[in-house]
């Protein structure tokens, strides 16, 4: 900085105290933008089980550290109703990755920014063992599917499918994917709902599912951030999220979490998905 006060003549200190002031009140408001949250938590869907979702995602938390200077922690829940109760209260945490239903009741009831998504659509197949010759979903009204419990996009997608109150299956409420694929496997349900992502995977790795069919697609789960992070704080963090595919500890904590990047998202791209918390469970 000396170059720079040396430029100012000496004979003309107005200059000098002006410039001070404003480097001054720079420096204020950048440390009141610190000091108003001691720490990031980020809360993610419990779409795995606990232990897994905080391997899996804990790159994430990390590179979001180093890009802010403040410290990052997960938060999640082993089920979904109880994910529902915490989101809900929203005093747990202050970032979180979620489904599109979510991610839109977050922006219009409770002042969430959706500050990026993860890119395209996504999914949810409807999946039964390769063996079976069931190939009509009318077929299993009466029978029982596995499906991520109430209020998860997976069990609203699967209310989706069956509309006619008296031709309806037995949902079988499980608390992570992980748990749907075991029933599945174990012959203890006759299809399960899950997402197709992982449900790709699954049957990548060898698991002797089919699918039946897949639902209309969605917005990709969305990255959001507390009303209490100031905007300065926002925008460092919308740009660590965009800009992580252009540098190298970006691209490593996307290769770690199985991302090619995140996409620039607005309230805008999830309007109406809050809808269905409505529609189905009054919401």
């Amino acid at each position: 900085m000396p170059y720079v006060f040396s430029l100012i003549p000496r004979h003309s200190p107005r200059p000098r105290a002006c410039a001070a002031v404003a480097l001054l009140a720079l420096c204020l408001t950048l440390s009141a933008a610190r000091a108003e949250v001691s720490e990031l938590v980020l809360g993610i869907a419990p779409l795995l089980d606990e232990a897994e979702t905080r391997t899996q995602f804990q790159p994430l938390c990390n590179y979001l550290a180093n890009a802010t200077h403040l410290p990052c922690r997960i938060t999640t829940r082993p089920n979904f109703l109880t994910y529902w109760e915490m989101m809900r209260r929203g005093k747990e945490y202050n970032l979180i990755l979620d489904d599109a239903h979510f991610t839109d009741y977050r922006a219009q009831k409770m002042g969430f920014v959706v500050l990026a998504k993860i890119p395209d659509t996504v999914t949810y197949s409807l999946i039964v063992p390769r063996a079976t010759k069931l190939d009509d979903p009318a077929r299993l009204v009466g029978r029982r599917i596995a499906t991520l419990g109430i209020p998860s996009m997976g069990a609203a997608q699967l209310n989706g499918l069956f509309t006619q109150p008296s031709k309806q299956p037995i949902p079988v409420e499980v608390d992570n994917t992980a748990d749907g694929f075991a029933l599945l496997r174990e012959g203890k349900v006759t299809a399960a709902i899950l997402p197709t992502p992982l449900v790709r995977e699954e049957i990548v790795r060898g698991a002797p599912f089919r699918v039946l069919l897949s639902t209309a697609p969605l917005p990709h789960m969305g990255f959001s951030a507390a009303p209490d992070i100031s905007p300065e704080l926002r925008q460092v963090l919308r740009q660590a999220l965009l800009n992580a595919h252009k540098n190298d500890a970006g691209r490593a904590m996307l290769t770690r979490i199985g991302l090619e990047r995140f996409d620039p998202a607005n309230a805008t791209v999830y309007a109406g998905q809050g809808r269905i918390l409505k529609e189905y469970w009054g919401y």
